[in-house]
């Protein structure tokens, strides 16, 4: 069954009462966009903080109503309840209903990360692989991390060249947790994930059984973090957050434990470089993938 599509061209002061209009017409799915997107002036903005819902100056707002939705009647109600709203700036089309999670996976192919540690898709059974190899099934369904962002691959590819044997591993920010179901995977005898979204500790729960090492993995809200003293950490996050959590982060970890920290963009590393090494850090080093970089040291 098809959908029908309204694309708004609105200013960012205008989102809250656009939003609260469309879904009061019955809308079914809202989503945001830069309407700036594929143009010079097109501007990324990551993941926000706790509490921070920062937009693009101009958006591309689109909203899907059920296909025999009175076209006519809903354009009406829409301008009567946003006069402000210019029609050349609305655009309306029908878009074809298909199983997007589906759609996703038939792109998701099995990816090589260093020597030996591989990641499939779970629909897919590895074969011919070397002996050693390390296979992990993952399916992200809503958190972040399936190995295909250059963040997730610096950390994966730091990962498997550390020894792991018999270690305990903080994976700050776990997402889909497949980082730490990478270092249980590589040796590591514990792993701990921790994020803020209640559907990340879900997915990293659901990927650790996936992959057998559900007995061995540990997922807390940051609030109920234990205080363990780790041997490696891993946090794929951002900046902001890794040099607000510096000190809670350096002191999760047993003196002279290793970390990589990621979700860096390349003109900010050197700023998260130099604040780990204030705080004692040693050993840094700063690699770089597209746009992002990876800082890894250990704790002094």
């Amino acid at each position: 069954m098809p959908f029908l599509e309204l694309a708004l061209a609105l200013p960012s002061n205008l989102q809250q009462r656009a939003e609260q209009a469309l879904e009061d017409l019955g809308a079914l799915a809202v989503t945001l966009a830069d309407a700036r997107a594929d143009t010079p002036d097109e501007s990324a903005i990551y993941e926000p903080g706790v509490g921070e819902t920062p937009l693009w100056a101009t958006l591309c707002m689109q909203a899907l109503f059920a296909a025999d939705v009175d076209r006519r009647g809903l354009l009406a109600a829409l301008f009567e309840l946003l006069p402000e709203l210019a029609p050349e700036l609305v655009e309306v089309r029908e878009v074809p209903d298909q199983d997007w999670t589906r759609a996703w996976m038939d792109r998701y192919q099995p990816m090589r990360f260093g020597q030996r540690l591989w990641v499939y898709p779970w629909n897919i059974e590895p074969a011919d692989l070397d002996a050693d190899a390390v296979v992990l099934r993952m399916d992200p369904g809503l958190a972040f991390g399936s190995g295909t962002h250059a963040t997730t691959a610096l950390c994966l590819e730091w990962l498997q060249a550390q020894d792991l044997r018999g270690k305990t591993v903080l994976d700050y920010g776990c997402g889909s947790g497949i980082l730490a179901i990478a270092a249980l995977k590589l040796g590591a005898a514990c792993a701990i994930g921790v994020d803020n979204d209640p559907q990340a500790l879900i997915a990293s729960r659901d990927n650790a059984e996936r992959n057998d090492v559900a007995a061995r993995l540990a997922v807390h809200a940051p609030e109920a973090l234990p205080a363990p003293r780790c041997d490696v950490l891993v946090a794929n996050i951002l900046a902001a957050p890794l040099l607000r959590l510096a000190p809670r982060l350096l002191a999760a970890l047993a003196p002279g434990a290793a970390f990589a920290l990621s979700g860096v963009l390349v003109g900010q590393a050197e700023e998260v470089r130099a604040h780990y090494a204030a705080l004692g850090a040693v050993g840094l080093d700063i690699a770089r993938r597209e746009d992002w970089a990876r800082i890894s040291g250990r704790r002094g």
